[in-house]
């Protein structure tokens, strides 16, 4: 009997262990699907910043150096794999501390969020697009079961959730959602200041970070130009342009009348007023360029027009809350031409070969993907009851971890639409990568501690 429950006590943190392993590996099977981990078009600028290496001027110099922890120029297995256990893991501690970790219920959970929702697609992607859910379930943790978690539990989630804030700029704003959310509910200054951690590291991150590689202390030393596109886009800058012009002197004055309606397009396209001048002679680094005349105009537009951005804005909102599908990333297309580049410079051979060599650059990806998006929508419609009923609950039984941990999900579900939809553009990969939280919330919160068996 003693040697027996010896065994049992040494097995006890394996299976967790193997459960959380397994949840990982279900959470990015897209990339076994595709024969290699899935890419986009920015995951060549991503893999420069340590393959050359490179301060990119328009991202935050954080998701290369995270990626490269786990591939070492040897394989993008290896950050995929990380991406996947991460999530994993994060789903173990928010159903632990609700109550209802168990090993097979675990896997469970994972192996209906890899079938029913987009969670895979974004968690197989070499892209910082699955380290926004990551944060927000960090910071929850952090903010709402403190005092369930381990020391080395809480250091580890306040070093991923400040690495993951930092990854996306418009991951700052959601993470501010949720302090703010820690003050309407009244949790105290200590859940506010518990949740604020990932962003204040995010914070000190980025600021260094851009000492160092741009010469200036500052969040986003060129993300002027990234709200100039949305306001000229949406109307309200262009008009502030057209009326200004040509007595401000701006450089933009040149294109009054003819700029782009479309803020990608104006960003990226080589022959948009960011790129190229009047006299067609190509801009280096044009948005780098344009943003001290970027903040100068989108100043002189919040004057003009308040009201109007704001309407925009929660136009852009609805937009993107509506735009949550797979298949915007999954293209050979969608990769572009300069991602090939970087693998070829900085990764072995055989690394290229498996490249050239997935579903995706021989174009039979983005069909299977998008095959999956009516099972994706009718869960999400199904789950938003279920969630209203455990908020419903969790408010009745005045249990604040419960309220404040659905409602951090909830929080950054709506806070990342929000973020995206005023501050970029509206796309589906921006609201697929945290929408499957719902989901999740159906599943970890509708029942009762007390209803979980073990």
């Amino acid at each position: 009997m003693p040697r027996e429950a010896d065994l049992r006590r040494r097995r006890a943190p394996l299976r967790p262990a193997l459960a959380i392993l397994a949840g990982g590996l279900l959470l990015i099977w897209p990339a076994f699907l595709n024969g290699y981990p899935i890419l986009f078009s920015d995951s060549g600028a991503f893999l420069a910043q340590t393959v050359r290496p490179l301060m990119i001027w328009d991202k935050p110099w954080i998701y290369g150096p995270f990626a490269w922890i786990f591939h070492q120029h040897l394989t993008l297995w290896g950050t995929v794999a990380a991406q996947g256990l991460i999530v994993s893991h994060l789903i173990w501690l928010l159903a632990r501390v609700l109550g209802g970790a168990a090993p097979w219920r675990h896997v469970g959970i994972c192996a209906a969020l890899a079938a029913l929702t987009a969670a895979p697609w974004s968690a197989a992607l070499v892209m910082p697009d699955i380290l926004t859910p990551a944060a927000v379930l960090c910071a929850a943790l952090l903010g709402w079961a403190w005092d369930g978690l381990s020391r080395a539990e809480r250091g580890w989630l306040i070093l991923l959730g400040s690495v993951a804030t930092a990854a996306h700029l418009s991951n700052l704003p959601v993470m501010f959602a949720i302090v703010v959310l820690a003050a309407i509910l009244r949790a105290g200054w200590g859940t506010l200041l518990r949740a604020a951690m990932p962003l204040l590291g995010a914070v000190l991150l980025l600021l260094g970070t851009n000492l160092v590689g741009h010469g200036r202390l500052a969040l986003s030393p060129y993300g002027s130009t990234f709200l100039l596109a949305r306001l000229i886009a949406d109307g309200p800058a262009a008009r502030t342009i057209a009326a200004r012009c040509p007595d401000s002197g701006w450089y933009l004055c040149a294109f009054a009348g003819r700029l782009p309606t479309n803020s990608d397009v104006f960003l990226w396209v080589p022959d948009s007023p960011v790129n190229r001048r009047p006299d067609g002679t190509p801009v280096f680094l044009g948005g780098m360029v344009l943003a001290p005349e970027a903040s100068a105009i989108i100043a002189e537009t919040l004057r003009r027009e308040p009201l109007a951005v704001i309407r925009d804005g929660l136009a852009n909102f609805v937009a993107q809350l509506r735009r949550n599908q797979v298949g915007d990333t999954l293209s050979r297309h969608d990769v572009g031409m300069g991602v090939r580049p970087e693998i070829s410079r900085g990764f072995p051979a055989a690394e290229l070969a498996r490249f050239d060599g997935s579903l995706q650059m021989r174009d039979g990806l983005k069909a299977r993907g998008r095959r999956l998006n009516p099972v994706f929508s009718a869960v999400l419609i199904l789950s938003a009851p279920l969630a209203l009923l455990a908020w419903a609950r969790a408010h009745r039984a005045r249990d604040a971890r419960r309220l404040g941990l659905l409602l951090c999900l909830l929080v950054g579900l709506t806070g990342n639409a929000l973020a995206t939809g005023t501050l970029s553009m509206p796309h589906h990969r921006y609201q697929a990568r945290v929408v499957w939280l719902l989901p999740l919330a159906a599943m970890l919160f509708w029942r009762r501690p007390d209803e979980f068996r073990a």
